[in-house]
């Protein structure tokens, strides 16, 4: 029979035991891994003039499940009749560096397209009107060259003699238009003084070295067309189909060269998106241009880049606006979710 004294001891041991255990750490999980945001890729388009273009845009978005922007020159929405309507700074009544539309059913066929646009969730933002060089315009000028685009833009229907005006037109016209890409990408002070009094909440008229997050100031989001590398010698190059036409034909059409071209412009896009993708995922922005250089090549790029990407589970093909909103409502909640410091 066991001495009473150590049947005791052994159990105060155990208890003891018991204790410890209850009291040491638990074991540690593993880190979580962090969740990668969605890749953003942010597709724009220039003056936005050709009709057959607007429809093509469209079927790609329909295709892939993107929302592109639309910088859109007034111009396009002025006939030959009317073009008396645009008096850019510095100009005299019906200049343009790239004409007006050629004719009154031209206006109407474009303002369905950017009606039916809308109405498929894209974003119309502003190229100004004439496509001029603004570089040494004072932010009077800018201000001046943004209200004739808001005052041709809201009131193209009348102005162009179009019947009947789609109900809500102006009040569309008023509102939809909330960014800005400037002609050459050509800046100054006086624009960036100028874009905040005009109301605009985001501009894209910016270069950088590479993809990089938007900055906020003055109440306006900067985008910047990203450098890319490109071609054998990786050489970087503005990721929009003008500098890539220039790079590869020196600003002229050699469509003899169309499909090795587009499948340098393909492969610059997609490098510059794997980067992206693999890394930090940090917004990915090119841009395009209604004309068809080369015989179509940086279209053709788009269409088969956008193809494989867009539809991809962790990407997103959005608008610029888009991405505004949405960098602003997760502040807006940031802010009200934050605990409240005692006074």
């Amino acid at each position: 029979m066991p001495h009473p004294f150590r049947v005791l001891a052994f159990s105060l041991a155990s208890l003891a035991t018991c204790v410890a255990w209850a009291f040491a750490d638990p074991p540690k999980s593993p880190e979580p891994i962090p969740v990668k945001p969605k890749q953003i890729v942010l597709i724009s388009f220039d003056s936005a003039r050709e009709i057959s273009q607007w429809e093509r845009s469209r079927a790609l978005a329909k295709r892939t499940g993107a929302h592109f922007t639309y910088f859109l020159s007034c111009v396009f929405l002025l006939s030959p009749d009317t073009r008396a309507e645009y008096i850019a700074p510095g100009k005299g009544a019906g200049k343009s560096n790239i004409g007006f539309a050629a004719s009154k059913q031209e206006v109407a066929d474009r303002l369905e397209q950017i009606r039916l646009a809308a109405a498929e969730g894209h974003d119309i933002g502003s190229h100004a009107c004439g496509h001029f060089d603004g570089k040494a315009w004072s932010k009077a000028d800018w201000l001046a060259e943004f209200g004739a685009f808001r005052h041709i833009f809201e009131n193209a229907y009348a102005i162009n003699g179009i019947s009947p005006e789609p109900p809500g037109w102006r009040d569309f016209a008023r509102h939809a238009v909330t960014g800005f890409r400037a002609p050459y990408l050509s800046t100054d002070k006086a624009l960036y003084e100028a874009l905040p009094e005009a109301g605009f909440q985001y501009d894209a008229s910016g270069v950088s070295n590479g993809p990089a997050p938007p900055p906020t100031r003055n109440g306006v989001t900067h985008f910047a067309l990203p450098l890319i590398p490109e071609g054998p010698k990786s050489r970087p190059v503005v990721a929009m189909d003008y500098n890539l036409y220039v790079r590869h034909s020196g600003g002229f059409d050699e469509p003899a060269k169309a499909s090795e071209f587009a499948d340098r412009a393909y492969h610059a896009f997609r490098a510059a998106f794997d980067a992206q993708y693999n890394g930090k995922r940090l917004p990915l922005e090119l841009g395009f241009h209604f004309t068809q250089m080369n015989g179509g090549t940086y279209w053709n790029a788009l269409e088969r880049f956008a193809g494989e990407v867009c539809v991809m589970q962790q990407v997103e093909c959005i608008s610029f606006r888009d991405y505004v909103e949405r960098q602003r409502a997760d502040q807006r909640q940031a802010a009200s979710s934050a605990p409240c410091l005692a006074r």
